[in-house]
């Protein structure tokens, strides 16, 4: 009977340290709310983002990634970013995607312009970079006639 009860103690402790952790996560993950703006940006090509991947400013993590979509007119990739709405983004900035690692995933960062008027929300970032195809990059390397006589 001892057994027992010192089992049903030691499961309980071990489910209230869990809710601990997952309250913990849950506040201080991207699904606690802060006010956003919604920004649009179309790429030609964007290998490797997906939702909710990082939007990045300075190598600080501002925003994510809200949602893909292609354009049927142009066959754009556009990517729509949820920024934080207490930064100041000036109307001409631009956005590329950066690898983080040789390995690692992709996010999109942003590189402030000098515009007086900030991005408001269903504005749409003009200046824009693709993601570089590394595989392109190599074939290109390992194909290319470098004959030198």
């Amino acid at each position: 009977m001892r057994h027992n009860f010192l089992e049903t103690i030691t499961g309980a402790i071990v489910l209230l340290v869990a809710g601990v952790f997952f309250a913990f996560g849950y506040q201080f993950s991207s699904s606690s709310r802060m006010p956003t703006v919604r920004v649009l940006a179309n790429f030609d090509r964007i290998d490797g983002v997906s939702i909710g991947n990082d939007v990045r400013m300075g190598g600080v993590t501002i925003g994510h990634v809200a949602h893909i979509a292609i354009n049927k007119k142009t066959f754009k990739a556009i990517v729509s970013m949820d920024i934080d709405e207490s930064l100041k983004i000036p109307k001409d900035s631009s956005a590329e995607i950066v690898s983080e690692s040789l390995m690692g995933g992709k996010y999109v960062n942003l590189a402030p312009g000098g515009d007086d008027e900030i991005l408001k929300s269903g504005d749409t970032i003009s200046l824009t970079q693709s993601s570089v195809s590394l595989e392109g990059l190599l074939s290109k390397y390992v194909f290319s006639n470098n004959d030198k006589k």
